[in-house]
């Protein structure tokens, strides 16, 4: 969703929830912390969602948040003027009189101001599932560690489960242009996926985090068995909580890079170079036509 944005020359994206100074993407993942929207509506309504996680399908509905009347024109924006007066806590300091109007006034007025999106009050038609899973080896990630740690461990026959959120196994294969034994990353990435889905002892999960590591070599996961379609189909569930049990566990998850501190680095428009390249590699979107490049 943030590339078909970015692409149709959209940067801004949401609004910060205190101050509420514009937001645009910052990364190209699951680590973005500024591109948050709404997607769906009435019971499936599903708040807070990462614009740069979200796969398009045919009549999605996304809307920004924590904004009125509008994302271009925010009220609330005028926070930003007083964000001297605001401090962290200020409230516990400012609205100590009189007593009565704490819960009647002064916390209402500050509830209704804080977060960002709001959950349905209806039902959630869909349905959930959980699984129990063993295995010799968890790779936690299939970007270029994950997939030659699960080539080898394959090959030697040990029964391996794959983990990784996106939908496109490969990681930053697919978002660089270098590459591995003569060919294009994302190309090794397509050829390894090819045959480790011919191994019967591999398993790959895609669409699936890894969210918990527990005692006794149990782990969590969360597989998003529907949540790039409209609605599931008859008998599906929307996610699948897992259970894995495991003798080992190798962790690839990547790297993020380190941002830079200078003021005014919320704005939209200012994006990791990682995610610069991923948005023109993976997805064909030039983020902007004039770049600059702070080192």
């Amino acid at each position: 969703l943030a590339s078909a944005l970015l692409a149709n020359g959209v940067q801004l994206m949401g609004r910060s929830f205190k101050y509420h100074r514009p937001r645009g993407p910052f990364t190209s993942g699951s680590e973005e912390p500024n591109a948050i929207v709404e997607l769906r509506e009435g019971a499936r309504k599903e708040p807070n969602t990462r614009a740069t996680t979200i796969e398009l399908y045919d009549d999605l509905i996304a809307k920004s948040q924590n904004r009125w009347p509008s994302l271009g024109f925010d009220m609330m924006a005028v926070n930003d003027l007083f964000s001297n007066f605001l401090t962290a806590g200020f409230y516990y300091k400012t609205f100590m009189w009189p007593a009565a109007f704490w819960e009647k006034l002064y916390e209402p007025i500050i509830r209704r101001a804080a977060g960002l999106g709001s959950a349905s009050l209806e039902a959630d038609p869909d349905c959930y599932d959980k699984g129990f899973l063993h295995c010799d080896l968890l790779i936690i990630g299939a970007g270029a560690a994950g997939l030659a740690a699960a080539l080898v461990t394959g090959r030697a026959g040990l029964d391996v489960i794959l983990a990784d959120e996106d939908f496109l196994i490969g990681g930053r294969l697919n978002q660089e242009s270098f590459s591995i034994d003569d060919q294009a990353g994302s190309a090794f990435a397509a050829s390894t996926y090819e045959e480790l889905a011919s191994l019967p002892n591999v398993k790959i999960m895609k669409r699936t985090t890894v969210v918990g590591a527990f005692d006794h070599g149990i782990y969590g996961l969360v597989e998003r068995v529907a949540d790039h379609l409209k609605v599931p189909a008859d008998g599906q569930p929307r996610q699948r909580l897992w259970r894995v049990y495991s003798q080992s566990a190798l962790l690839c998850a990547g790297a993020t890079e380190r941002p830079i501190a200078f003021e005014n680095n919320d704005r939209p428009g200012i994006m990791l170079a990682g995610a610069m390249r991923a948005y023109a590699n993976r997805w064909a979107t030039a983020v902007g036509d004039r770049i600059a490049i702070f080192a």
